[in-house]
Protein backbone atom coordinates (compact mmCIF):
# COMPACT_ATOMS: atom_id res chain seq x y z
CA UNK A 1 0.00 0.00 0.00
CA UNK A 2 0.78 3.41 -0.20
CA UNK A 3 1.72 4.01 3.57
CA UNK A 4 3.93 0.93 3.05
CA UNK A 5 6.34 2.35 -0.12
CA UNK A 6 6.37 5.81 2.11
CA UNK A 7 8.20 4.71 4.98
CA UNK A 8 10.03 2.10 3.16
CA UNK A 9 11.19 4.35 0.26
CA UNK A 10 14.36 6.98 1.08
CA UNK A 11 15.18 10.25 -0.07
CA UNK A 12 17.58 9.92 -3.09
CA UNK A 13 20.55 12.56 -4.38
CA UNK A 14 20.38 10.36 -7.72
CA UNK A 15 16.55 10.87 -8.46
CA UNK A 16 16.92 14.61 -10.02
CA UNK A 17 13.29 16.63 -10.21
CA UNK A 18 12.96 20.11 -9.61
CA UNK A 19 12.21 21.15 -6.13
CA UNK A 20 9.23 23.66 -6.91
CA UNK A 21 7.29 24.87 -9.70
CA UNK A 22 4.75 27.16 -10.24
CA UNK A 23 1.31 26.69 -12.71
CA UNK A 24 -2.00 28.50 -13.41
CA UNK A 25 -5.47 27.16 -13.68
CA UNK A 26 -6.29 26.05 -16.72
CA UNK A 27 -2.69 25.95 -17.69
CA UNK A 28 -0.13 22.63 -17.74
CA UNK A 29 2.88 22.23 -16.06
CA UNK A 30 5.84 19.80 -16.79
CA UNK A 31 7.04 18.08 -13.87
CA UNK A 32 10.51 16.51 -14.46
CA UNK A 33 12.25 12.92 -13.00
CA UNK A 34 15.25 11.17 -13.83
CA UNK A 35 17.56 8.59 -12.37
CA UNK A 36 21.03 9.40 -12.99
CA UNK A 37 24.32 7.61 -11.95
CA UNK A 38 22.55 4.37 -12.00
CA UNK A 39 25.44 2.25 -12.57
CA UNK A 40 24.86 -1.32 -11.19
CA UNK A 41 21.29 -0.17 -9.83
CA UNK A 42 18.11 -2.16 -11.52
CA UNK A 43 15.87 0.24 -12.34
CA UNK A 44 12.02 -2.24 -12.39
CA UNK A 45 9.42 0.71 -12.21
CA UNK A 46 8.92 4.31 -11.11
CA UNK A 47 5.58 5.49 -9.74
CA UNK A 48 4.37 9.26 -9.31
CA UNK A 49 2.23 10.37 -6.07
CA UNK A 50 0.33 13.44 -5.19
CA UNK A 51 -0.01 14.31 -1.46
CA UNK A 52 -1.67 18.04 -1.16
CA UNK A 53 -1.40 17.35 2.73
CA UNK A 54 1.39 15.58 4.74
CA UNK A 55 1.18 11.85 4.54
CA UNK A 56 -2.12 11.55 2.54
CA UNK A 57 -0.71 10.12 -0.45
CA UNK A 58 -2.40 9.15 -3.96
CA UNK A 59 -0.82 7.39 -6.62
CA UNK A 60 -1.62 9.23 -9.98
CA UNK A 61 0.89 7.90 -12.56
CA UNK A 62 3.06 4.30 -12.80
CA UNK A 63 5.93 3.17 -15.54
CA UNK A 64 6.51 -0.16 -16.19
CA UNK A 65 9.01 -1.18 -18.59
CA UNK A 66 6.93 -4.30 -19.91
CA UNK A 67 3.46 -2.91 -18.63
CA UNK A 68 3.34 0.08 -19.95
CA UNK A 69 1.53 3.53 -18.44
CA UNK A 70 -1.01 3.27 -15.92
CA UNK A 71 -2.90 6.02 -14.05
CA UNK A 72 -5.03 5.03 -10.90
CA UNK A 73 -6.34 8.47 -9.43
CA UNK A 74 -9.66 9.40 -11.27
CA UNK A 75 -8.80 13.29 -10.01
CA UNK A 76 -6.44 13.12 -12.71
CA UNK A 77 -8.28 11.13 -15.19
CA UNK A 78 -7.36 12.18 -18.51
CA UNK A 79 -4.99 14.93 -17.28
CA UNK A 80 -1.87 13.35 -16.59
CA UNK A 81 0.33 11.64 -19.04
CA UNK A 82 4.01 10.62 -19.70
CA UNK A 83 6.32 13.06 -21.79
CA UNK A 84 8.45 10.39 -22.58
CA UNK A 85 7.40 7.36 -21.09
CA UNK A 86 11.02 5.43 -20.11
CA UNK A 87 12.25 4.60 -17.09
CA UNK A 88 15.05 7.03 -17.69
CA UNK A 89 12.96 9.79 -18.00
CA UNK A 90 9.50 9.84 -16.53
CA UNK A 91 9.09 13.29 -16.34
CA UNK A 92 4.95 13.83 -16.35
CA UNK A 93 2.59 16.43 -17.72
CA UNK A 94 -0.45 17.03 -15.67
CA UNK A 95 -3.16 19.52 -17.88
CA UNK A 96 -6.27 21.22 -17.31
CA UNK A 97 -4.88 22.44 -13.65
CA UNK A 98 -6.75 23.41 -11.01
CA UNK A 99 -6.52 25.35 -7.59
CA UNK A 100 -6.80 21.84 -5.64
CA UNK A 101 -3.51 20.43 -7.70
CA UNK A 102 -1.18 22.52 -5.48
CA UNK A 103 0.87 19.81 -3.22
CA UNK A 104 4.08 17.52 -3.01
CA UNK A 105 4.74 15.13 -6.27
CA UNK A 106 7.33 12.11 -5.45
CA UNK A 107 8.72 10.64 -7.94
CA UNK A 108 9.79 7.76 -6.33
CA UNK A 109 12.03 4.79 -8.08
CA UNK A 110 11.89 1.27 -7.24
CA UNK A 111 15.45 -0.42 -7.31
CA UNK A 112 17.28 -3.33 -6.81
CA UNK A 113 19.24 -3.98 -5.14
CA UNK A 114 18.73 -0.41 -3.03
CA UNK A 115 15.04 -0.51 -2.70
CA UNK A 116 13.12 2.45 -3.25
CA UNK A 117 14.52 6.27 -3.98
CA UNK A 118 12.80 9.21 -4.34
CA UNK A 119 12.45 13.24 -4.97
CA UNK A 120 10.07 15.23 -4.38
CA UNK A 121 8.23 18.60 -6.19
CA UNK A 122 6.70 21.10 -5.01
CA UNK A 123 3.67 22.43 -7.18
CA UNK A 124 2.59 26.15 -6.47
CA UNK A 125 -0.50 27.01 -7.65
CA UNK A 126 -1.12 30.76 -8.72
CA UNK A 127 -3.66 32.72 -9.09
CA UNK A 128 -3.94 36.31 -10.71
CA UNK A 129 -6.16 38.83 -8.57
CA UNK A 130 -8.82 40.71 -10.04
CA UNK A 131 -7.90 44.35 -8.88
CA UNK A 132 -10.33 46.87 -8.23
CA UNK A 133 -10.17 50.92 -5.98
CA UNK A 134 -12.83 53.22 -5.69
CA UNK A 135 -13.56 56.85 -4.47
CA UNK A 136 -16.97 56.30 -1.88
CA UNK A 137 -18.92 60.11 -2.06
CA UNK A 138 -19.70 61.24 1.61
CA UNK A 139 -21.26 64.01 3.46
CA UNK A 140 -18.82 66.20 5.46
CA UNK A 141 -18.83 65.02 9.22
CA UNK A 142 -17.55 64.80 12.09
CA UNK A 143 -17.53 60.74 12.24
CA UNK A 144 -15.16 58.82 10.82
CA UNK A 145 -16.25 56.74 7.95
CA UNK A 146 -14.92 54.83 4.95
CA UNK A 147 -13.63 57.24 2.27
CA UNK A 148 -12.22 54.64 -0.19
CA UNK A 149 -12.41 50.96 -0.80
CA UNK A 150 -9.53 48.86 -2.94
CA UNK A 151 -10.03 44.78 -3.10
CA UNK A 152 -7.95 41.70 -4.79
CA UNK A 153 -10.26 39.62 -5.74
CA UNK A 154 -9.47 35.26 -6.06
CA UNK A 155 -5.87 35.40 -5.70
CA UNK A 156 -3.22 33.00 -4.84
CA UNK A 157 -1.18 33.41 -2.74
CA UNK A 158 -3.22 36.22 -1.11
CA UNK A 159 -2.56 39.66 -1.68
CA UNK A 160 -1.13 42.30 0.48
CA UNK A 161 -2.71 45.97 -0.23
CA UNK A 162 -1.32 49.41 1.47
CA UNK A 163 -2.10 53.37 1.25
CA UNK A 164 -0.46 56.36 0.38
CA UNK A 165 -1.67 59.33 1.21
CA UNK A 166 -1.01 62.52 3.67
CA UNK A 167 -4.33 62.13 4.65
CA UNK A 168 -4.74 61.77 8.37
CA UNK A 169 -6.60 58.42 8.79
CA UNK A 170 -6.80 54.68 9.39
CA UNK A 171 -7.32 51.69 7.33
CA UNK A 172 -8.62 47.97 8.25
CA UNK A 173 -7.97 44.34 6.24
CA UNK A 174 -10.23 41.72 5.73
CA UNK A 175 -8.77 38.48 3.56
CA UNK A 176 -11.69 35.75 2.61
CA UNK A 177 -10.70 32.29 1.45
CA UNK A 178 -12.37 31.03 -1.38
CA UNK A 179 -14.34 28.07 -2.39
CA UNK A 180 -11.14 27.15 -4.82
CA UNK A 181 -8.44 27.71 -2.59
CA UNK A 182 -7.57 31.24 -3.47
CA UNK A 183 -8.18 34.31 -1.51
CA UNK A 184 -9.63 37.37 -1.38
CA UNK A 185 -8.16 40.69 0.40
CA UNK A 186 -10.54 43.75 0.99
CA UNK A 187 -8.89 47.38 2.50
CA UNK A 188 -10.94 50.36 3.38
CA UNK A 189 -9.56 53.31 4.69
CA UNK A 190 -11.35 55.56 7.01
CA UNK A 191 -11.40 58.92 7.94
CA UNK A 192 -13.58 62.24 9.79
CA UNK A 193 -14.08 63.72 6.09
CA UNK A 194 -14.08 67.69 6.02
CA UNK A 195 -14.49 70.00 3.50
CA UNK A 196 -10.86 70.33 2.89
CA UNK A 197 -10.25 66.90 2.00
CA UNK A 198 -12.60 67.14 -0.62
CA UNK A 199 -10.11 66.21 -4.25
CA UNK A 200 -7.53 65.18 -1.80
CA UNK A 201 -5.25 61.99 -3.17
CA UNK A 202 -4.98 58.39 -1.95
CA UNK A 203 -3.43 55.82 -4.09
CA UNK A 204 -3.57 52.01 -3.49
CA UNK A 205 -1.15 49.66 -3.84
CA UNK A 206 -1.88 46.23 -4.34
CA UNK A 207 0.96 43.65 -4.01
CA UNK A 208 1.44 39.96 -5.18
CA UNK A 209 3.58 37.38 -6.62
CA UNK A 210 2.48 36.92 -9.72
CA UNK A 211 2.35 40.46 -10.49
CA UNK A 212 5.89 42.10 -12.23
CA UNK A 213 4.83 45.52 -10.01
CA UNK A 214 2.48 46.46 -7.26
CA UNK A 215 -0.74 47.49 -9.31
CA UNK A 216 -1.12 51.35 -8.12
CA UNK A 217 -4.92 52.38 -7.81
CA UNK A 218 -4.78 56.65 -7.96
CA UNK A 219 -7.98 58.10 -6.52
CA UNK A 220 -9.16 61.40 -5.56
CA UNK A 221 -11.57 61.74 -2.32
CA UNK A 222 -15.04 62.82 -2.99
CA UNK A 223 -16.37 64.76 0.32
CA UNK A 224 -19.88 66.40 -0.27
CA UNK A 225 -21.23 69.40 1.56
CA UNK A 226 -23.40 72.69 1.47
CA UNK A 227 -22.14 76.02 0.37
CA UNK A 228 -19.72 78.40 2.44
CA UNK A 229 -20.27 81.90 1.16
CA UNK A 230 -18.13 84.16 1.23
CA UNK A 231 -18.61 87.95 -1.07
CA UNK A 232 -15.45 89.69 -2.76
CA UNK A 233 -14.92 92.90 -4.00
CA UNK A 234 -15.60 94.84 -0.90
CA UNK A 235 -12.86 97.66 -0.07
CA UNK A 236 -14.20 99.86 2.35
CA UNK A 237 -13.70 102.71 -0.12
CA UNK A 238 -17.18 103.37 -1.34
CA UNK A 239 -17.12 107.11 -1.57
CA UNK A 240 -20.20 109.29 -2.45
CA UNK A 241 -20.18 109.41 -6.63
CA UNK A 242 -17.77 106.22 -7.07
CA UNK A 243 -18.64 104.27 -10.30
CA UNK A 244 -18.76 100.76 -11.08
CA UNK A 245 -18.22 99.66 -8.16
CA UNK A 246 -18.23 95.17 -7.65
CA UNK A 247 -19.15 92.85 -5.61
CA UNK A 248 -18.79 88.63 -6.39
CA UNK A 249 -20.51 86.16 -4.61
CA UNK A 250 -18.13 82.95 -4.28
CA UNK A 251 -19.15 79.63 -3.29
CA UNK A 252 -17.21 76.74 -2.40
CA UNK A 253 -19.33 73.42 -2.33
CA UNK A 254 -19.93 69.86 -3.82
CA UNK A 255 -21.92 69.05 -5.17
CA UNK A 256 -21.64 72.26 -7.18
CA UNK A 257 -24.10 75.21 -6.88
CA UNK A 258 -27.45 74.99 -8.49
CA UNK A 259 -28.48 78.61 -7.40
CA UNK A 260 -27.02 81.56 -6.58
CA UNK A 261 -29.10 84.95 -5.30
CA UNK A 262 -29.37 88.29 -3.89
CA UNK A 263 -31.33 90.09 -1.75
CA UNK A 264 -30.91 93.25 0.48
CA UNK A 265 -32.00 93.79 3.92
CA UNK A 266 -34.37 97.05 2.82
CA UNK A 267 -36.41 94.30 0.63
CA UNK A 268 -35.82 96.73 -2.96
CA UNK A 269 -32.56 97.39 -4.25
CA UNK A 270 -31.60 100.48 -5.02
CA UNK A 271 -32.07 102.41 -8.32
CA UNK A 272 -27.85 102.23 -9.36
CA UNK A 273 -27.67 98.40 -8.55
CA UNK A 274 -27.99 95.32 -11.02
CA UNK A 275 -27.70 91.88 -10.49
CA UNK A 276 -25.85 89.65 -13.17
CA UNK A 277 -25.75 85.88 -11.69
CA UNK A 278 -23.32 86.39 -9.11
CA UNK A 279 -22.25 89.55 -9.48
CA UNK A 280 -23.82 92.91 -7.93
CA UNK A 281 -23.28 96.10 -10.63
CA UNK A 282 -22.64 99.38 -8.41
CA UNK A 283 -23.07 102.07 -11.13
CA UNK A 284 -22.95 105.03 -8.87
CA UNK A 285 -22.56 104.95 -5.43
CA UNK A 286 -24.85 107.14 -3.85
CA UNK A 287 -27.28 107.30 0.04
CA UNK A 288 -29.15 104.32 -1.49
CA UNK A 289 -26.34 101.73 -1.48
CA UNK A 290 -25.64 102.26 2.43
CA UNK A 291 -27.67 98.83 3.04
CA UNK A 292 -26.80 95.12 3.81
CA UNK A 293 -26.50 93.22 0.80
CA UNK A 294 -27.02 88.96 0.93
CA UNK A 295 -26.06 86.66 -1.15
CA UNK A 296 -27.28 83.01 -0.93
CA UNK A 297 -25.57 79.74 -2.64
CA UNK A 298 -27.94 76.50 -2.76
CA UNK A 299 -27.08 72.94 -3.44
CA UNK A 300 -28.50 69.83 -3.34
CA UNK A 301 -27.29 69.35 0.01
CA UNK A 302 -28.35 72.83 1.64
CA UNK A 303 -27.75 76.70 1.43
CA UNK A 304 -25.60 79.06 2.50
CA UNK A 305 -25.31 82.89 3.12
CA UNK A 306 -23.33 85.53 3.89
CA UNK A 307 -24.36 89.13 4.48
CA UNK A 308 -22.10 92.73 3.53
CA UNK A 309 -22.56 96.15 5.30
CA UNK A 310 -21.97 98.73 2.71
CA UNK A 311 -21.10 102.21 4.48
CA UNK A 312 -21.13 104.77 2.15
CA UNK A 313 -18.23 107.39 2.88
CA UNK A 314 -19.44 111.15 2.44
CA UNK A 315 -17.76 113.45 -0.46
Amino acid sequence: CDDEIAQSSVWSQRVRVEPEVTAYPNGSVNLRCEFTNSGSTKLTQVSWMFERVEGDRHNIAVFHPQYGASFPNKDFDGRVSFTQGSLENPSIRIDKLRMADAGRYICEYATYPSGNEQGTTTLIMLAKPRNSATAIPVRASSSEVVVASCEAAQGKPEATISWITTIAGRYNHTSVPERDGTVTVKSEYRMIPTPAENGKEITCLVNQRTQIEPKAFALKLVVEYPPTVTIEGYDSNWYMGRTDAVLTCQADANPAPTDVSWTVASGQFPPSVRVDQNRLLVRKVDETVNTTFVCEVKNSLGSGKKELVAMVIGE
